[in-house]
This record gives C-alpha cells, structure tokens and sequence, in this order.
C-alpha cells in the first residue's frame, strides 16, 4: 500500500510539473498556483528525492524543470548519486534566459556550493557565442561570473562586460556592432534583435523599415510574430517548421475570416506537424475517438489566452497522424465539425460526448479537457465508471484523460472519476509520451514499476545529453580547423 501511495504522489508532482507554470488559469489565480505548487516540490523534493530528480528527465515544462534544479542545488547534503549530471543535462536544453535567471536567484539566496559553481562553470563553457550572449543578456552573464568566480570567456568579452569604456573597438563583431550601435543607426542590423530594438527606437527608425532590414536577424518565431503584428500572412517557411501546439496557438489567433480564406495552408500546415510529432508512431494506435474541449473554459486566461483550446487542437491532428488511416473521430464539446473554426464557447458535456465517441467502438479513447464536466455535472466519470464495470471488463478499449489545466485546490489536474486514468500535458506533442506515463495513473502499479520507468527515462535522458555534447566538441573543433 505505501509503494502505490508513493507512486501516486509522484504521478501527481509530475502532472503538476507538466501543466503548471505559476500562472493565471482560468479559475485559479496566478498566487494560488505558484502556493499549491511551492507545497508540492517542498514535500515531493523531502520525501522522494531521488525521483524528484528523475523527473528531469521527463517532459515537464521548463518552469518546474528550473524549479526542480534550484531546489536541489539549494540542499546539497541531501543529494544522491547523478543528480549534477541530470541537472546540467537539464539545463543543457533550457532556454537560456531561464537559466540566467535560476543563476541570479542562486546567487541571491547564498547558494554557492562547490556543485553549483561546477554546474555553473560547465553551462557557462557550453554556451556556443559567448559574446552573443554577453550583449543579449548582459546583466545574467555579469551575475553568475561573479558568482562563480569564473573569468570571462576570453579578455574582448570580460572588458564589455566589466569595464567597458577600457576599449575603444573590438575584433569581434558582435560587442563591436554594440559599440558603433549607440551612435551609428547601420550597427544595430549586426545585433540580435531583441537588442536591435532598442537602438531603433533610440535613433528613431521607423518600424517597418526596421523590421525588412533586421528580417536577416530575426529567429523564426520572432519573424512569425512581426508578420502577425503587422497584419500580414505568415510566410511558409515559418508554418513549415513550428511546433504543432505553436502553430495552433497562431492558428487561433486569426481571425475566423482569415482561417477560412487559408485553409488549405493552414491545414496542411498542422497536419505537417502533427506527423513530425507522431514520429515513428504514425498510424500504429488503431481505431481512435477524441473527445476535445472547445467550452467557454478553453478560453484560458490573460496570460495563457486560448491555451487549452489550442492544446485539444493540436491533439486532434496528432491522434489523427496516430490513428490507422481513417480510423480517428474527434468530437468537440461544442459539437462542432469544422476544427479549424473552433473558438471557445458554451458549456462542457463531455459525458455526452464520451457516449458519441464510445459508440463508434474505439481500441483508444482520449479525452482532452480541463475535466470540469457540467452538463451535466459529473456524468462523463459515471459513463466511463459503467462502461469499464460492465460491457468492458476486459479493457480492450484504452481510456485516457489529458488536461491542460493545473487545478491549484487539488494539487493536481481535474480528474474525470477514480476509474479514469488522467495525465496533465501542456503541448500537444508530448501526447505520446504521456500516454505511456498514464498506465500508472490507474492506480495498479506501484512505486517498483515507476522506479524502473524512471530510470530508463533518465538513462536515455543521459545518453541522448551526452550524444549532443560530443556532437558540439566535434562541430567546434571543426570551425577551429
């Protein structure tokens, strides 16, 4: 009994470390989420360690990872064998702005042990443009070379950031871009464009003329994003390569009359996706029905707008790819058919629509939504509750429930009923993944089983972690010769 206790307690970290960012949701306020989900750390971190460093080797969001990362570094008389190396793994594949700020709070709190300084060290040595990163996020980069008594990462770059009024130019392009971009407009097209910004509006370019000379500069997001901005059509080339919950974030962000003029592209675009995220799964699930939330609450909030809904979006086109072909039906709550035309509205009935969804004889069934059943309340728990008890004891159809949304009171995501396996997920691409995690939300496994899981997750983790670094050894030695 205390092994399934144990290994609920860590499903449920896990679907918190998933879902949950510290935000706004729609029925639970950003302070109530960033509690409930301090208490769970503080009492998973106490009680299960080791396994609460597992979990970096899963697909918990970077939020929680970063958290996961300071809290271990903060007690470092309790850590256990290969912690250093999860964490530095980790954080090798956190955006970089993250990681600066885990390095400013560190240094806040005092931390300074001799693994953190090495974590810090080995991080600060992988960076691929040091210099980049000394213009971009300057204030980051000061703060944990003084923190870990590190020397800069060659003499141009130390003077940038500790003495710069030492030089007069630089050799390398990018702080001498910096330099010339604080009285020559045509610097600022060297530099990132984050930085660039700031300069045109200091000598007061005008915006669109900036944004077709920086276009060279700019990341695929922050092109997608300007285009948007400006009123114009994504390009191609952007759709082509965004993450399928990405792009159905854009996807919802247009307006209806827009998505119907590009259907076709759009289309195309998020089945495009949803095959790269399929991956070597594609068409092995079977016969599948989904049941997708487009209720009111799918709006998300002011800081996740449309969140919820763009995940049940993009998991449609994935258990599209998933499914054999023409073996996938997705209904949406709202009863809708046309799925690049879903918008947020009316209540969730989603036993009704677990009873469409079971009638077309499914071997999976997968329920995307924030579980607040209320029309009527609770029945989608009570349909799946009979269906297991009586006409399927034999469990040949697979039930899962995924939401989207961290529920702050419960410490957890809304669950449809005891008998329903629930898993959180936050893109639509882990869908896969989590599916595998969700056998252990039934309740019949116990801690043995989720041990094993993890630790095979963290040796792969480890291993890909490694194939990826001797890969940047032997790129950089290359670029040397």
């Amino acid at each position: 009994m205390s092994g399934l206790v144990a290994a609920e307690d860590v499903l449920l970290f896990v679907n918190a470390a998933v879902t949950a960012t510290g935000q706004r949701e729609f029925r639970s306020s950003a302070a109530e989420q960033q509690l409930s989900l301090a208490f769970l750390h503080e009492y998973v971190r106490v009680n299960y360690r080791p396994l609460y460093a597992s979990c970096l080797a899963l697909d918990i969001n970077d939020h929680n990872a970063v958290l996961v990362a300071e809290h271990l570094l903060r007690t470092p008389g309790e850590a256990g064998d290969g912690e250093g190396r999860l964490i530095a793994a980790r954080l090798a594949r956190t955006a970089p702005q993250r990681v600066y700020r885990l390095f400013r709070t560190l240094r806040g709190a005092g931390v300074n042990n001799r693994r953190t300084r090495a974590i810090m060290r080995e991080w600060l040595a992988a960076r691929p443009d040091p210099a980049l990163d000394a213009v971009k996020y300057r204030a980051g980069v000061k703060d944990a070379l003084r923190h870990a008594h590190l020397p800069a990462a060659d003499a141009e770059t130390g003077d940038f950031l500790f003495a710069p009024g030492r030089r007069t130019r630089y050799e390398n392009r990018t702080l001498e871009a910096y330099r010339r971009a604080h009285y020559d407009e045509s610097a600022l097209y060297a530099l990132p464009f984050t930085v660039a910004e700031g300069f045109a509006a200091k000598h007061g370019v005008e915006r669109k003329a900036f944004l077709e000379r920086i276009a060279p500069r700019m990341t695929r997001l922050e092109r997608l994003r300007s285009e948007r901005a400006a009123g114009r059509p994504a390009g191609a080339s952007g759709l082509d390569v965004m993450p399928l919950t990405r792009l159905a974030l854009y996807v919802l962000g247009l307006p209806f009359a827009e998505r119907a003029a590009r259907r076709a592209e759009l289309t195309g675009a998020l089945r495009a996706a949803a095959l790269r995220a399929a991956g070597p799964y594609a068409g092995s699930w079977g016969r599948v029905a989904a049941v997708l939330d487009d209720s009111f609450s799918s709006s998300g909030s002011a800081v996740k707008r449309r969140r919820p809904l763009a995940v049940a979006l993009g998991c449609h086109f994935l258990l599209e790819a998933l499914a054999a072909p023409g073996a996938y039906t997705g209904l949406w709550t709202s009863g809708g058919t046309d799925p690049l035309l879903v918008r947020p509205y009316g209540p969730t009935p989603l036993g009704l629509r677990v009873l469409d969804a079971l009638d077309t004889g499914p071997e999976r069934l997968v329920v995307v939504s924030d579980g607040w059943d209320n029309a009527p309340p609770g029945l989608a728990g009570e349909v799946l509750r009979v269906w297991r008890a009586r006409l399927d004891p034999e469990r040949r159809t697979a039930v899962v429930h995924v939401n989207p949304v961290y529920d702050a009171g419960v410490f957890d995501v809304r669950r449809l009923g005891p008998s329903v396996p629930a898993v959180g997920i936050r893109d639509a691409e882990d869908l896969p993944a989590l599916v595998e995690i969700a056998r252990f939300a039934e309740g019949r496994t116990g801690l043995t089983e989720l041990r094993s899981y993890l630790d095979r997750r963290v040796a792969d983790f480890l291993a890909e972690h490694a194939r990826e670094a001797a890969k940047g050894k032997t790129a950089g030695a290359g670029a040397e010769r």
